[in-house]
């Protein structure tokens, strides 16, 4: 099984460029395809929301020597900063002992890992559209239409890393017996600007997650190296208060008035960012099986989206690199093996980080500004700082203990919330 393979990565993002650094330091011939430009040559913005790295992440970037490269683009988060009111904020930490979690920009994170990948020895193939997948034999299909000529590539492996939409996984859905799901949430998103101070400085705290909660639409915001914030308005598609009832500027600069009164200052282009900017839409995906026999396999987005609302997208694809790795270092047989227990043991993970995502949504929109929630936010840093072995809030299990799987942080965080 440690014989060299040549093998396809389908997808340039985050996850595929990971992979390929894994797979490259073992031996293999990595080819990773893209269809879109090469990120490092265009500019990147309207359509994103910062990244958040926590432990998880920076464990697998630590296992491949990357950890001080890619924290060295992020800004340290250690807390919660809640906008009640025009004046009014609370403020919520996340962790005990000073933990952080770092925002980064995707742009900025993804060009930083297709250079990191290069460097390793990985070979990267842009604007070239994969089509298809033979799950026989991993042979792509590669051309610039859906229905054009294609040519083909042959490959002893091919993953799929190509996100919530894969081909790859669309070619793996046409089979027998294998279970798909997908599930829009009635809410999107839309990004807007803090720009930086004159001086180059943030208008805000840098160091804080910023959320405007409004029960059903909320604003966050993340900061940048370059002093700017990213931030995100999250409302329903259709009804009041949505992306559908706000057509004109008026209604628009009202709307924020009304809401959000202290984003005024730290706005200015409000009107150009929001019209000029797509609204993009929230998914669940989930699906089964993620490999084919020895060929084919998915990792990822493309195995299991989820919606951005812990922050944990990036971190539970990331840790997918790392657990696939594990797997090949139990020395097993052959791939199939190998892809099988992958699957196995990382579904129920994944799975549980989905679920954990919707919950966190609803906290995020409306329970942070609730008096009880605060109140149980204050029980649960009490029992930390006083109990510190015996006792981790939901939260700090999902995004600072990296040793325990999403599933089982899961079931105590819950039991520990019923429980308070």
């Amino acid at each position: 099984m440690q014989t060299p393979k040549k093998i396809a990565v389908v997808g340039s993002g985050l996850v595929g460029s990971l992979l390929g650094i894994y797979l490259k330091k073992r031996g293999h011939i990595v080819h990773v395809y893209d269809r879109s430009p090469d990120i490092r040559k265009i500019n990147f913005s309207g359509r994103s929301i910062n990244l958040v790295l926590s432990n998880r992440g920076i464990k697998t970037l630590q296992d491949v020597g990357l950890e001080s490269e890619v924290l060295a683009i992020g800004i340290p988060v250690d807390r919660r900063v809640i906008h009640v009111g025009r004046d009014t904020v609370n403020e919520q930490f996340y962790g005990k002992n000073g933990e952080v979690i770092y925002s980064i920009s995707r742009g900025l994170l993804n060009k930083k890992m297709v250079d990191l990948a290069e460097k390793a020895g990985v070979e990267f193939f842009f604007e070239e559209k994969v089509w298809d997948v033979d799950l026989t034999t991993a042979t792509i299909s590669i051309g610039e239409t859906e229905r054009g000529e294609w040519t083909t590539h042959n490959y002893d492996l091919t993953f799929g890393a190509d996100g919530a939409f894969s081909r790859i996984r669309h070619r793996m859905q046409r089979q027998s017996m294998f279970d798909y799901s997908q599930e829009f949430m009635k809410m999107g998103y839309k990004e807007l600007h803090i720009p930086a101070n004159a001086d180059g400085s943030h208008k805000i705290n840098k160091n804080a997650l910023h959320i405007w909660p409004r029960g059903n639409f909320m604003l966050m915001a993340l900061a940048n190296l370059d002093g700017s914030f990213t931030c995100t308005l999250f409302m329903p598609h259709d009804g009041e208060n949505s992306f559908a009832s706000i057509k004109t500027k008026e209604q628009l600069v009202n709307f924020f008035a009304k809401n959000f009164p202290d984003t005024k200052e730290v706005i200015p282009d409000l009107v150009d960012d929001f019209f000029k900017n797509p609204t993009s839409y929230l998914v669940t995906m989930k699906c089964f099986p993620w490999t084919f026999e020895d060929k084919v396999a998915l990792i990822g987005d493309s195995a299991h989206a989820i919606v951005p609302f812990y922050g944990q997208g990036m971190n539970a694809s990331f840790e997918d690199v790392v657990e696939f790795d594990k797997v090949l270092d139990q020395g097993l047989e052959n791939w199939e093996a190998v892809f099988e227990t992958y699957e196995t043991t990382r579904k129920k993970d994944t799975d549980a980080i989905a679920d954990l995502a919707i919950d966190n949504f609803h906290e995020m929109k409306s329970h942070v500004a609730n008096p009880i929630f605060q109140e149980k936010r204050k029980i649960e840093m009490a029992l930390e700082q006083n109990f510190p072995n015996d006792y981790s809030s939901k939260y700090s299990l999902v995004t600072f203990n990296e040793n325990i799987g999403y599933r089982e942080a899961m079931l105590r965080g819950r039991a520990q919330d019923k429980a308070i």
